[in-house]
Order: structure tokens, then C-alpha cells, then sequence
């Protein structure tokens, strides 16, 4: 897993290279700092020239990093250093920063975390059947514009399949997503048309879904409206069921698709979540940090108005995203209703031990269902290793997700 300090490293250089000196100073200020002498630290905490807050945030970039031996992505240390020693000396600190960044951002990553910057090569979709297709199609509005891969299962005619919309996670693309999670497959044996929208790399240089910022967990603005847009196009240009629509994702896609649930229960009939968060569990980046790590703190997620059904898988042994998240999601979406509560345990084929818990209403019917997956960390579970960030010892989450919605 990558450290807080990693990740507030990352970012702090970022927000250096696009001259934010005073917000990356302030997002490291929980970082150790380079020993100085009372009244140097006092007078550097006074500096009130870009040139002063860049030095000062280089210095504290270098002490954080220098305590694991860590690097940023594509680079070894000695060229790290010389980047901050050319940066630390010139007034023109944030141009020596940006060729760094743009390496960062194409460079290699850590393989065990959820990091908000740095990228990882997508790698190719499992193949397809004859008859069916997995095509490349985009969408834009005033918010922006996004590509997305739609896969059409063989059995595609007249009659309206159910659409499955699938956000990815960080460091991660449409094809990978497709490969890891084997959805296509299980939509060409069950009739599902399946979407994968993907995150720009302009938007995030991790392709995260920015669940973390308060204009992304709203209805018809930012994100959201570019997910739901693309949600439309394929309902006026496919023959797809209205009623049958759902939405699921992984990590940063899980937090989305949360969000995406909360803001468009009109659309979304049933929504899965794994190894994600609950929608509004942070407002910036500061507070997305603490979230994943501790899960919320102090008051819970506000409930949501009009919950939609809502599966979540989590791994009790995630070091990303704390497994309390997946009890907050499902707090979220009770929202205070009375529900009967049962619980299973047992065991998958690749030997990984799980609890099921099903919420249902007066009528007996499922509204709401979580997977605590023992001993799993940040990974789909009963992914395919064709993809990333998958663990194929786990329960089927695929499966046992389009299971839920057919159930609505």
C-alpha cells in the first residue's frame, strides 16, 4: 500500500507544478519537516514569495521521502533529488517541478495501492465472441467529454437487455476493467449490455473518478453528468431497458457509482459498490485521505433520500480503503428504514472465507446486501489476473453483482 505521505507527496507536487504552492505547503503540513532552528522555521513560515513556498515544500517533499527511500514513479532517487536541487534553487520553481510531474504521470507504479497519482498501462480485453462487440464510443457536454467501451453480447436484437455501467478504479482503463472483472463474459451468457466509461487523464493523472470533490457528488454537474449522459446516449442509440439499468465499480468507480446512485435513483435501479465509499464521505482531497484510511469520523454520511438497492463487496484486510467504508455505504443507503437482517457465512472455491449479510423489506425482497470478504485486500474479488487489482480466490463479485440486480 502506498503511505499518506506518498500520496501527499504526489500531490504536493502536482499542485506545486501548477503554481498552487500555498495549497501543496498546506497539504504537507502533517508531513515531518527538515530539522531547522526555531527562528529559521519561524522566518520560513513568514516567506511570502512563491520562490520561498516552493523551497519550503521541496524540503519537506525530500524529508518525507527520504525516510523509506521512496521515488516518485520513473525516476531513481539521485534523479529525484537532482530535480529538487534544480528546483530549490531557481526562482522558476515550478517549470524545473513540471518535468518531473509529466514523467510522474507516465511512469511506472506502486502495484499494491490506491494512489491519486501516477499510471499504469492498461492492459488488452479479454477477447470477444463471434457476434458480439466491444466498441469504442465517447460523449461531451458542458462538463467535458469522456470516451467509454460498450460491450453488445451476441444475443443483441430487438428485444431490451438490461445495461450494466462498470466506473473503474484508479490507475486503471476500460479494457483492464472489462479483463479483470469478466463482465463481458458473464453479459454474453446472461444478455446484459455492459459499459465502461473511462476517466481522462487531463481530469486525473491517476484516471481516478474525482469522488472526492463536492461538485463530483452532485446531480447534473461535473462527473456525475457526464456518467449519466453517457447512460442516455446509449438508451437513444441502443435497445436497452429503462427499468433495468444499474451502475457498479471498483475503489475511486465504487465511490462514483455510490454517488451516481444517490443523485440518479431515477435511473439507476440498483447500484454495486466494491471496495469503495459512501457518497459525500469526503469534500476534498485532505479529507479523502483520512476517509480511506479511517473511514468516516464523527457524524456518518448524511442518508440518501431515495436509496436504491445496493450490493457491496469489501475486503476485511484492505489497507487502501478501510473496510468500515462498506458499513457506511450500506448505512447510508438504509436510511432509516426497518429492515429484517440475516446473515450467512461460507466459503469460495479458491478456498477465502466470507460473511454475507441480506437486508430485506416487509415483503422479504432484498434491498440490500454486503460481502465481507476475510483476508482479501484492495482487489475485486474472483477477478480474473487478466486484469488489475483482482483476487481470483474470492467469491465471484461479478456473478453474485449481476445476480443482485436481476433479483430488482
Amino acid at each position: 500500500m502506498i503511505s499518506d505521505i506518498k500520496l501527499r507527496m504526489g500531490e504536493a507536487l502536482r499542485l506545486t507544478a501548477a503554481g498552487r504552492l500555498v495549497e501543496a505547503t498546506a497539504l504537507l503540513q502533517g508531513l515531518p519537516h527538515p530539522a531547522t532552528a526555531p527562528d529559521t522555521a519561524a522566518e520560513t513560515s513568514r516567506a511570502a514569495t512563491p520562490a520561498d513556498r516552493a523551497r519550503q515544500t521541496i524540503d519537506m517533499v525530500r524529508h518525507a521521502t527520504a525516510e523509506d527511500s521512496w521515488s516518485a514513479p520513473g525516476f531513481k532517487t539521485e534523479q529525484q533529488d537532482a530535480v529538487c536541487d534544480a528546483a530549490a534553487s531557481s526562482p522558476q520553481s515550478t517549470t524545473a517541478l513540471q518535468g518531473m510531474l509529466d514523467r510522474l504521470r507516465k511512469g511506472g507504479t506502486h502495484q499494491g495501492g490506491h494512489c491519486l497519482v501516477g499510471g499504469r498501462p492498461a492492459r488488452a480485453a479479454a477477447p470477444v465472441r463471434k457476434g458480439a462487440r466491444f466498441e469504442e464510443h465517447s460523449y461531451a457536454n458542458e462538463a467535458g467529454s469522456r470516451r467509454y467501451k460498450l460491450f453488445v453480447p451476441s444475443s443483441y436484437c430487438a428485444d431490451k437487455l438490461p445495461l450494466v455501467v462498470m466506473l473503474h478504479g484508479c490507475k486503471q482503463a476500460p479494457d483492464d476493467f472489462a479483463a479483470g472483472t469478466r463482465m463481458n463474459e458473464l453479459a454474453e451468457q446472461q444478455g446484459f449490455v455492459v459499459a465502461y466509461p473511462g476517466q481522462s487523464a487531463a481530469a486525473n493523472c491517476s484516471r481516478c473518478w474525482n469522488w472526492f470533490n463536492a461538485d463530483n457528488q452532485l446531480r447534473d454537474s461535473g462527473e456525475p453528468s457526464l456518467i449519466a449522459g453517457i447512460t442516455r446516449q446509449i438508451m437513444g442509440n441502443f435497445a436497452v431497458d429503462p427499468t433495468r439499468i444499474y451502475i457498479a465499480g471498483l475503489s475511486a468507480g465504487g465511490a462514483a457509482a455510490a454517488i451516481m446512485g444517490a443523485a440518479y435513483p431515477d435511473l439507476y435501479a440498483a447500484v454495486g459498490v466494491h471496495s469503495g465509499l459512501a457518497c459525500g464521505a469526503a469534500k476534498d482531497l485532505s479529507s479523502a485521505l483520512t476517509v480511506m484510511r479511517l473511514g468516516r469520523q464523527g457524524e456518518p454520511p448524511r442518508p440518501v433520500a431515495r436509496p436504491v438497492p445496493t450490493i457491496v463487496f469489501h475486503g476485511d484486510r484492505d489497507g487502501t480503503v478501510n473496510p468500515l467504508n462498506g458499513d457506511q455505504i450500506i448505512a447510508q443507503s438504509k436510511a432509516g428504514r426497518r429492515l429484517n437482517r440475516s446473515v450467512s457465512r461460507g466459503q469460495s472455491a479458491g478456498g477465502t472465507g466470507y460473511t454475507r449479510t441480506v437486508h430485506t423489506d416487509e415483503n422479504g425482497v432484498p434491498v440490500l446486501e454486503q460481502w465481507v470478504v476475510h483476508g482479501a485486500g484492495h482487489a475485486w474479488s474472483g477477478g480474473s489476473q487478466a486484469g488489475s487489482y483482482t483476487d481470483p480466490r474470492g467469491p465471484d463479485a461479478s456473478r453474485e453483482m449481476l445476480r443482485f440486480f436481476i433479483e430488482r
